[in-house]
Parts: structure tokens; sequence; C-alpha cells
């Protein structure tokens, strides 16, 4: 590998900075709304005209059931606008390019932010739902529209390790949203607003900056046929001195590939036997994701630490926050080193084993000492595992599964099935973990068992590869009938 390949110039770290704004962001909205809960319902009760919760320490009266309604609207509208705009990741990239797509969609997460903000000066639970929306709408295509320019920017040797950034900046957003989100800084009943209507600060910092950001070279060679435009944003990327031939080449077999296939449509996606095994491996690795119980945790963690028996069980969710993060920055450094597919693995059989150890511990609470410790510590590890691989990889892996033609069209399915799990898990975890009570784990160890066998089975190592040689492995497997190895996976045989 040539030392050029791996060095990260000022210009491509600029870049991809600016780009992950947009999944900070993200981060933000999925934590957001969950601290100041008691403080926003009390809002919508007095705007509903609603008698006052009674606050005594014996209280044990229920929210009224139209505050109930709105509230779960609140935080699961969310969701849907990011399923429903998913689905528009691919027409907005190649219509508009990778660049002025993020600072078009950012005019949602501004307006979406401006209604939260505002919300105390009119119906506040129509206000916060609609920006809610608005704002799900944007990360939607933002989640999409990150992986994609990260994965065409980065040289081959950097991928995996950048990618991963669009994870660091979505659990770092997490984070941040936990910590202000305290009662003490904004979490308060006259500062939440002001907390909520935060999100968009990243957006109007990424416009801006995104002036300066150079298109995708990919973009630029295989939709608008720029060649030499390509070598000067290429060698921007990756320093003066680089010779670009080498990603131009590339670049020119895969738009005459794209070119035969012509454009690759959703429909297309699904019809075309050449895409079925890494849209199959697309789709389960990310509801592998979501289905693996993360969600779970991250949603109802303080309940968790509640029952436990753990003191403070608001700061116990925080450093689930801070533990997520620094995961995540310790994946950065490994995706390189030991490569997606093995990551992956140790991060799912992880998951798995962790599952296990919460059920025992939170079926024992009471009957045996030190299980609430137990059980955080098997929340912890399971946080830690699941950014080892299940958390980064997902986001960024489908975009070097698939060649310039359906990459735009898999990445929105892609991003539809990651959201689409991620409302289900969102609106059924309560119920499930009320039907099985500690013994709801033990549903995700199952899936994670499943999820770990197909991984080994079915997922290509995509380490050092170059889109033209992940493509070759998938075709390779694909004529090589029924004689399927272990080899040629991690790509030893020769080019079918």
């Amino acid at each position: 590998m040539d030392r050029k390949e791996k060095t990260l110039t000022g210009t491509l770290l600029f870049a991809v900075s600016t780009a992950v704004l947009g999944s900070l962001q993200y981060g933000y909205g999925i934590g957001v709304i969950n601290a100041p809960q008691k403080v926003i319902e009390d809002h919508y009760i007095r705007v509903l005209e609603l008698p006052e919760r009674d606050r005594s320490a014996n209280a044990t009266e229920p929210v009224h059931a139209d505050v109930t309604m709105y509230w779960s609207l609140s935080v699961s509208v969310f969701s849907l606008g990011g399923l429903v705009s998913s689905f528009f990741v691919g027409w907005v990239a190649d219509k508009l390019g990778r660049i002025k797509a993020m600072m078009v969609v950012n005019t949602l997460a501004v307006i979406g932010a401006l209604l939260m903000g505002l919300a105390p000066l009119g119906q506040a639970h129509a206000l916060v739902i609609a920006g809610r929306l608005i704002t799900g709408l944007y990360c939607g295509l933002s989640s999409g529209l990150v992986p994609i320019y990260i994965g065409e920017i980065s040289p081959t040797a950097l991928r995996g390790a950048l990618g991963t950034l669009h994870q660091l900046a979505i659990v770092t957003g997490i984070l941040i949203s936990q910590i202000v989100g305290l009662e003490f800084i904004l979490g308060s009943k006259t500062l939440w607003p002001v907390l909520l209507g935060l999100s968009g600060v990243p957006a109007v910092v990424q416009t801006v900056l995104l002036f300066f950001c150079p298109e995708s070279p990919r973009y630029v060679f295989i939709k608008l046929g720029r060649e030499e435009h390509s070598k000067q944003i290429l060698k921007k990327l990756r320093g003066n001195y680089y010779d670009p031939s080498k990603d131009i080449e590339e670049m020119r077999r895969e738009k005459e590939e794209a070119a035969s296939e012509k454009k690759v449509s959703i429909l297309q996606l699904f019809r075309s036997p050449n895409y079925r095994q890494p849209l199959l491996v697309s789709l389960v690795l990310h509801m592998s994701q979501q289905f693996s119980g993360i969600n779970g945790i991250f949603y109802y963690s303080t309940n968790i630490f509640t029952n436990a028996g753990i003191g403070q069980p608001v700061y116990a969710t925080i450093g689930v926050g801070a533990v997520n993060t620094v995961a995540t920055i310790a994946s950065l450094f490994l995706v390189e080193k030991a490569g997606r597919r093995s990551l992956y693995l140790i991060g799912l059989a992880g998951m798995c084993i962790c599952a296990i150890i919460m059920t025992i511990a939170l079926a024992l609470l009471g009957s045996r000492d030190g299980m609430a410790y137990l059980c955080m510590v098997a929340i912890f590890l399971f946080v830690v595992f699941f950014e080892v691989g299940p958390g980064p990889i997902p986001w960024f892996i489908v975009a070097e599964l698939f060649s310039q033609g359906p990459r735009p069209a898999a990445m929105a399915v892609s991003g539809f099935c990651n959201w689409t799990c991620n409302f289900i898990i969102g609106m059924c975890f309560q119920y499930i973990a009320e039907a099985c009570g500690p013994y709801v784990f033990v549903i995700f160890a199952v899936l994670l068992f499943g999820f770990t066998v197909f991984t080994y089975f079915k997922v290509p190592e995509t380490k050092g590869k170059s889109f033209e040689e992940i493509t070759a492995e998938f075709r390779k497997k694909k004529l090589g009938g029924r004689k399927s190895t272990e080899m040629e996976y991690l790509g030893s045989s020769s080019e079918a």
C-alpha cells in the first residue's frame, strides 16, 4: 500500500469533519427529547388546560391520556420522518451532488429547530411534533448523504476509519444532549425550548463550512464527466504530489460499468440478481444494528438502572453515553487494523454474551448480592461491543459493497431499513419489556446469535479493497456455484 494513500491531509480532514456535523445533529436529535420529558409534559398539560399533576412524594396519579398520546408522537414522529425521507437519499444525492444536497437539506434542520424553539409561543404540542417530524426528515437524508460523501472522498486505506467518524459524531451528539439536558443546565421548565432549538446550530455551521469543501471526485467524474476537475479534487484531498491516475482508472472502469447498467433504480436493485447478495448483506447488517437491543439500552437505561437499585440512575445513563463515545473512538483505530468482518463478529458475539449476563443479573436481583453492579457492568460492556462493530460499520460498509451506479439506491434502501427497525424497537420495546420482565434480553440474545452466524457465512471482508474488487468478490461468489469457501469471501482466489 502506497504510504501516500494513508496520508490524512488538512483538506480531507476538514471535509470529513464538516460532513459529520450532520451526524452530530442526528445524534443530538435522538437524545435531546428524553431528558426534559417531565417538564415538556407539564407544559403540554398547561396548554391543553388539563388538571396539574400531583407532585407529592406518594402520588400515583397517571399522566392524562392526551398528554401521553402527544408525548408519544413527539418522540416517535422523529423516526417516521427519517423513515420517509431516507428513500429519497439517492435521488437527492444524484440530482444535486453531495455538497449541494447537504446544504439544501440543512434548511429542514433549521426549520425544525425554529418550530421547537418557538413552541412556548403557540400550541406547544403541535409545534414540537411538527418540529420533530421535520428534523426527522432532515436526519433521514443526512444519515445517508454523510456516509456517501465520506466514502467517496476517502482513500481506500482510510475509508473505514473515516467512515467510523459518522457513528462517532452520532454518539457524541447523544452524549451532548444528555449532558445539556440535565435540569440544572437546559432541561428546566424555562429553558427546554432552547435545548430543543439548539439542534439547528450544527446545520447553520455546516452550511457555511460546506462552501469550502470539495465535491466528491467520484461524482464529478462519473456523473458529470469532468475528468480534469476530478483530478484536481483528488490532488487537493490527497496532497499536491499525489498521482491520481490509479483512482481515475478505477473510476473510469466504474463509469463504464455504470453506463452499461444504466441508472439503477430501487426496483432494479431488488430485481437484478447481480445485487442480490450485497443487498441482502446490507439489509441484515442494518437490521442487526437496530435489533441488537442497543436502543432498548439507550431509551430505557435510566429505568433499568432504577430497577437494578443503582443510585443516581440519570448519571449512570450519562455514563453509558460516555462509554459509548470512548468505545467508538477505539473502533476508529481498530477498523483498519482488524477489518470490518472480524470486528463485526466480535461485536455481535460479545453483545450476545452480555445480553445473557444481563438477563441472569436482572432475574436474580434482590436474591443475590452484587447483581445490580453485575447488570451495570454488562450494560457498559454491551455498549462497548456495539461500538466495536455493529454501531459504525453498517453505515459505511454499504457504500463499499456497491459501485457508483447502484450505490445511491442501496444507501436509500438500507437507510429505510435502519429507520424502520429503529421505529419498531422504539414503539415495541416498552411493551415487550413489560410482558417479558427481566427476560426481555433473551430475545435479543437469540437475535444476536443468528446475526453472528449470518455474518460468519455471508459477510465479506472489505478492508483495503477498492469498490471494483469488492464487487468482483460478490460476482465470484455467484459464479462459484455451490462451492463456497471462507477464502472466497476474503478475496484470496482470482477474479471470475
